[in-house]
């Protein structure tokens, strides 16, 4: 039976092979196939490039996109043929061993004919015996497409089988024998970003005089879903400029003029959702591993309408997609962390973007600091998810410094900057031909980037001059200058300028004056102004509060702290060694010890809690950024995630210096010292986070909060008796001098009402004047990180 079965398939695969020869042979005219200029079908040409097992290339003919010859397994082949019926059935096959699917539209077959025309057991293809023996080749899935259409249904497990091989991603992603999982399976809202005669102007604030430098000068172009648009050009040529325009987190006094157009609407608070920005630093929590790290993002920026399971299995696929799994329980790190290399921690950037399926990404250098493979690997990441779904994938948009042949190769659209200025917009593939028909080429074999990138800089060393441009040579007084007799860099820079206005700036001005077709519903979606919440607020609160806990209790349960907190309180109870309170000298001895437990607890939180917010500002600014929470939420989950923390230290302190220095012995005094010691940590804590927020600078902050503290200290009366009337208000505004008379009422109210001068009054007012600040200082940072220019808020 078996022996029949095969000799079966490989009649039919004799049958195949003919029929595809006689149909290559046979003319086609436009009815038989079926070809739209716009969309990503199969040209005759590339048939014939598949046919020959020609190798991969970008196709450049007709208006067809640039897409690598592979992607032809999703192109739309429309046959008008006797055989072919009008009715479809969805039929899908897959490989365990791979973990991949393949789904493909023809009609049904039944179950046991598929099962007896199978050539390969699932055994074998679960050894991965025969997948390793097969040759794959782009004829192969030639081959499968045919199989499909004529009904060649025995002949169609075994070219799966060779499909399912060519699957296999040649960069070295996948595991043998083992496929990772695509988490991006839903098409996204399509955006056509258009721009034009885009400029921007700094604003640079003098003493005496403000200037106005130029950023950009009129740069114009467009680019669709399912491409990949590169902005080159050298150091300080407006690249990031451009790209920060186009997400709209600009924050520095500019002014500008021309439009940034989503699918002909402006910038909305809607594309906050839409928008995956990755910045050039890697802006992460160093204490969070990788998993932490991808998970908090997706239970904070994945809609409402998913589960928190679904979520999480969001975050997990994004980790295999990504090839993280090996390190999906490293720390991420930091300059003081060891974590996950340079490569894979601009890897999870990526993915902090991709895990919502944004519609637009940018990416400001993304290959910065990455080997010329682990670059590769990133923009072919970049340009498989933007044409996922061709007309209905993703918009990419990147800046790149000096890229490799291969990766330059990559990429569908170029603009080459040059200071501001737009020297050349178009198809990356036509950049050398457009130069060289402005008479620019170059004299030696080179990079075609490099070419660019000397272009842009008006070095023409190693290019031919243009006939034009011999005219304007301008000889220095250097014997260099009069050997070479090549134009200065500023003549080329104008005359790059002048060529691309005179030949090909209006033209591409036209393009965008043509309507963007697209329905007048997602229209609406992107000029809506509503703003798109993936939590409700108290998810937001609780999300932030975990992993505020899981990132700083790393610092707070430091080594270096514990010692510091201990060996303090060792030394207090050794000099303060069961001190005798009965006596005056004793009492006037425990009375300095209290205060400076008093003094000691208020510097330590202040100067604690000064960093919080300055070294958090870029996090905040770029989650904030994207609308990941809200500013309340995450305020109020980062200042009582500390106070765990900020509360143990102090009790094994207080465990050791109690009882060591032979303090009143009795529960309820041990536990008031406790508690008052709690409120002064928790009112100088606010102290620092307002300092911080106002300022955002940590040596001013610094400095601010020493005099700060200094003078409540000095302004209590403990230094000097007789405090200036016009000085002493300020006592009332120090938690040192309440904190320290309470700890005298605690300890010596059934002794004494005066110790050392101060009297022992009523507990309930300083109790009140601390609680007060515990949330008078808190409001005044809120309102601080408010004022805050963070990037579009």
């Amino acid at each position: 039976m078996e022996k029949a079965n095969t000799s079966l398939a490989r009649t039919k695969s004799e049958q195949l092979v003919e029929t595809v020869e006689a149909a290559f042979k046979s003319p086609m005219n436009n009815e038989a196939i079926g070809v739209s200029e716009g969309d990503d079908t199969l040209s005759s040409m590339s048939s014939k490039r598949l046919m020959t097992a020609a190798s991969p290339g970008r196709s450049t003919s007709g208006g067809s996109k640039n897409t690598h010859i592979r992607k032809s397994r999703s192109a739309q082949m429309k046959f008008e043929l006797d055989d072919i019926s009008s009715g479809a059935a969805l039929s899908r096959a897959s490989s365990a061993s791979l973990g991949f699917s393949f789904s493909f539209t023809g009609f049904s077959m039944p179950p046991d004919e598929i099962a007896d025309s199978m050539l390969f057991s699932e055994d074998d293809l679960r050894d991965g015996r025969i997948v390793r023996d097969i040759e794959v080749t782009e004829f192969s899935l030639l081959l499968f497409e045919f199989a499909e259409i004529f009904k060649l249904w025995p002949l169609q497990p075994h070219l799966q089988e060779l499909f399912y091989v060519s699957m296999v991603d040649a960069a070295g992603d996948l595991e043998v024998g083992m496929r990772k999982p695509k988490f991006q399976t839903e098409p996204t809202l399509p955006i056509f970003l258009k721009f034009r005669d885009v400029t921007s102007k700094v604003i640079i604030k003098g003493m005496t005089s403000t200037e106005e430098k130029d950023i950009l000068n009129g740069i114009s172009g467009s680019v669709d879903p399912g491409e990949v648009l590169a902005l080159m050009g050298p150091s300080g040529s407006g690249k990031t400029t451009l790209l920060n325009l186009f997400g709209g987190r600009l924050n520095r006094p500019t002014v500008g003029g021309g439009s940034i157009t989503y699918n002909d609407g402006p910038y909305s608070k809607f594309l906050k959702s839409r928008i995956g920005f990755v910045t050039q630093d890697d802006i992460l929590f160093p204490h969070l591993t990788v998993k932490e790290t991808l998970t908090y993002a997706a239970l904070l920026r994945l809609p409402k309408t998913l589960t928190k399971e679904q979520k999480q299995k969001r975050a997990i696929d994004v980790i295999y997609e990504l090839g993280l799994e090996r390190c999906q329980d490293t720390m991420i790190g930091g300059l003081f962390v060891r974590g996950v290399s340079g490569g894979e921690r601009k890897r999870v950037c990526i993915g902090n973007e991709i895990i919502i399926n944004p519609s637009i990404l940018f990416l400001d250098e993304p290959t910065s600091g990455l080997d010329s493979t682990t670059a590769l690997k990133t923009v072919q990441l970049l340009q498989d998810m933007a044409v996922l779904f061709q007309s209905n994938g993703k918009t990419v948009v990147t800046t790149i410094h000096q890229p490799s042949s291969r990766l330059f190769h990559k990429f569908d659209k170029l603009i080459l900057l040059g200071k501001g200025s737009l020297l050349y917009f178009g198809k990356s593939s036509e950049a050398m031909l457009y130069f060289s028909s402005i008479g620019c080429n170059p004299l030696i074999a080179m990079n075609l980037a490099e070419f660019l990138l000397d272009l842009a800089n008006g070095n023409i060393n190693d290019v031919s001059v243009p006939s034009e441009l011999k005219d304007k040579v301008q000889i220095g007084n250097s014997d260099a200058g009069k050997r070479n007799r090549k134009p200065c860099p500023a003549v080329v820079h104008e005359y790059l300028v002048e060529a691309y206005e005179t030949r090909v700036a209006d033209k591409e001005k036209k393009k965008l004056m043509v309507p963007t077709p697209f329905d007048e519903e997602v229209k609406a979606k992107v000029s809506s102004r509503k703003r798109q919440w993936g939590a409700s607020w108290w998810q937001q609160y609780t999300i932030l509060f975990c992993r505020g806990i899981k990132e700083r209790r790393h610092d707070y349960f430091s080594w270096l702290r514990i010692t510091q907190v201990l060996s303090t309180a060792i030394i207090l109870g050794l000099l303060w060694w069961k001190s005798d309170s009965n006596s005056l000298k004793g009492l006037q001895d425990q009375a300095g010890l209290l205060f400076f437990i008093a003094v000691f607890w208020g510097f330590f939180p202040v100067f604690t809690a000064i960093f919080t917010f300055p070294q958090e500002r870029a996090m905040l600014s770029k989650e904030r950024a994207t609308d990941m929470y809200r500013l309340s939420a995450y305020f109020l989950a980062r200042t009582t995630s500390d106070l765990p923390l900020d509360l143990i230290l102090p009790i094994l302190f207080l465990l050791v210096v109690y009882f060591m220095a032979g303090l009143r012995m009795s529960a309820a005094s041990f536990f008031l010292t406790m508690l008052t010691v709690f409120l002064s940590i928790i009112a100088a804590q606010g102290l620092g986070l307002a300092i911080g927020a106002t300022l955002m600078d940590l040596k001013r902050a610094t400095t601010l909060a020493s005099v700060t503290v200094m003078t409540f200290m000095l302004a209590g009366g403990y230094f000097v008796k007789k405090v200036p009337v016009f000085v002493s208000w300020i006592r009332y505004m120090s938690f040192n001098y309440h904190t320290y008379k309470l700890l005298l009422k605690v300890q010596y109210k059934h002794m004494t009402p005066v110790i050392n001068g101060t009297r022992i009054d009523g507990g309930l007012t300083k109790v009140s004047a601390l609680v007060a600040m515990v949330f008078g200082y808190r409001l005044l940072a809120y309102i601080s990180l408010q004022r805050m220019k963070l990037c579009a808020q």
